[in-house]
């Protein structure tokens, strides 16, 4: 009896091993991450998440949408998270989350990064400080090879030529486009031009279209590359942020599903990504890469909202699937976007988790967890004297993406600019305070000066309707002044 409970107990454990540890070609049991973020992209643009949309959402509505096929089958493949949120409904603040594991207000970045006068006059940074702890660092620091190869957005384009090269943030090799340094290819464009007379780099003209195909081809031989050891790898696109400029002859097959051109131009980008995100997954699984590859898809904030599209007939486009808001806009439509992982062995294919409330800021700490990097070695090598726990704003959730169950226990908190220039959407109805917390269910938003107070139940409802801050004056008042304090101590720039 115990030689057969021992035997039992034997098997078990090596079941154990081969599932916890998979193996990619090179019999390594260090998994790659692979990051892909894309730009302006609604929570409604992916036919997987169509169905998923806002209470009362119902995608029999629409006319016609076309089918993200390629994304849909890494979605069947993996996990769909439906509470997950961007740190920002703009480019430069969202991505600084991802970069730091921190809300990005506390690096003086809350809008998108500018020219050097209209940043200070934003009390804004001109660039991401790099040195600081950052994802890549950590990842290289522990033997990773890194890259990152598409938008930026982080420092450096327009007047700002002495912002760091990603490489100063932990990466081997970049390549970006107009808003950042290094090596980089630029579309036709007045913010192209800026960006070519600032130097610092390899710089090859193409057309926007061509852009894409470029990061795939770099992304693939970078794979390929690299096989034999672990990679950390960032594929930041950013085809459908407007003005969506496909390839000559795409938008004219969608003429007959659409008379709205905005729409033909977005769908012919938004089907072509698809196709190349297809290409560089295809890739990843023909190298045998795929059981040990954790790949992430998800977009920087909701889609483009700008007041010239609601003066003509012809409205802009990219879907948020019900939710209010779009980009701009602090209401789910512009913070809360689609999220997929797939981690074949480790995450249960074609799952839905509706619970899990995860943030871009929860990047860092959970994906050196889930590869087994301390963050105490990585704060420390940096020049940090505190705990992980204090440092990062972002929580290890990694457990709870690989099982499906359990919850964050920490707020979110959000800050979208500090003076009245900054972008707002182009639908009143869409302009929200520039405040937000979300704790568990609720969800409570408020300008800096302690006016517009609204407070939604997002459990009763997501749609952002119901303001139910006078049916709750405690939670109101407690999420109210939780938010308040926290923005008054986020730093300011100091005075000149």
């Amino acid at each position: 009896m115990s030689q057969l409970f021992g035997r039992a107990l034997l098997l078990c454990c090596l079941t154990f091993l081969t599932f916890s540890f998979p193996t990619n070609g090179a019999e390594t049991s260090t998994p790659n991450i692979v990051f892909i973020f894309i730009d302006d992209m609604g929570y409604g643009d992916l036919s997987c998440f169509r169905d998923l949309g806002a209470d009362g959402w119902d995608s029999s509505t629409i006319d016609y949408y076309p089918e993200t096929t390629h994304i849909d089958q890494l979605a069947a493949e993996g996990v769909r998270l439906t509470n997950f949120y961007v740190a920002s409904p703009i480019c430069s603040p969202s991505r600084v989350a991802c970069t730091t594991g921190q809300f990005p207000s506390r690096h003086l970045i809350n809008s998108y990064l500018n020219n050097r006068k209209r940043n200070r006059a934003r009390g804004m940074a001109d660039y991401l400080r790099s040195d600081i702890p950052t994802i890549a660092k950590a990842f290289q620091s522990n033997g990773y090879a890194t890259a990152h190869f598409g938008k930026w957005h982080q420092g450096g384009g327009r007047d700002v030529d002495d912002a760091p090269l990603p490489t100063e943030y932990g990466f081997d090799e970049s390549l970006v486009s107009f808003e950042g340094l290094g090596d980089r290819i630029l579309p036709p464009g007045g913010l192209s031009d800026q960006s070519e007379k600032l130097n610092r780099g390899t710089v090859t003209r193409v057309e926007k279209h061509e852009q894409t195909p470029i990061y795939i081809d770099r992304s693939i031989e970078f794979i390929k590359r690299n096989k034999e050891n672990p990679f950390y790898l960032h594929l930041w696109l950013n085809d459908v942020h407007d003005a969506h400029n496909p390839a000559p002859g795409t938008a004219e097959e969608f003429a007959s599903v659409t008379s709205n051109p905005n729409e033909q131009n977005f769908f012919a980008v938004l089907v072509e990504m698809d196709e190349q995100i297809g290409r560089l997954i295809n890739a990843i699984d023909s190298e045998g890469l795929d059981d040990n590859t954790l790949v992430l898809l998800t977009s920087d904030n909701g889609p483009t909202a700008w007041a010239r599209y609601y003066k003509t007939e012809h409205l802009p486009a990219g879907s948020t699937a019900g939710f209010r808001g779009r980009k701009w806009s602090l209401y789910e439509g512009g913070i809360r976007m689609p999220m997929i992982a797939r981690w074949p062995g480790k995450i249960a294919p074609n799952s839905i988790n509706k619970q899990l409330i995860f943030s871009t800021v929860d990047f860092f700490p959970t994906l050196t967890s889930l590869v087994g990097i301390e963050l105490s070695s990585v704060l420390a090598a940096n020049g940090v004297d505190s705990s992980a726990d204090e440092y990062f704003d972002g929580e290890d959730l990694g457990q709870q993406l690989l099982t499906g169950k359990g919850q964050r226990t920490r707020p979110l908190f959000w800050e979208y600019g500090r003076d009245p220039s900054y972008l707002r959407p182009g639908l009143v109805e869409d302009q929200s305070p520039n405040l937000a917390v979300r704790d568990g269910r609720w969800k409570l938003l408020i300008n800096a000066d302690g006016s517009d107070v609204q407070l939604y139940d997002l459990k009763a409802s997501d749609t952002e309707v119901d303001d139910v801050s006078e049916d709750h004056p405690r939670i109101t008042q407690r999420l109210r002044r939780q938010l308040l304090k926290w923005r008054e101590d986020l730093p300011s720039l100091p005075e000149e």
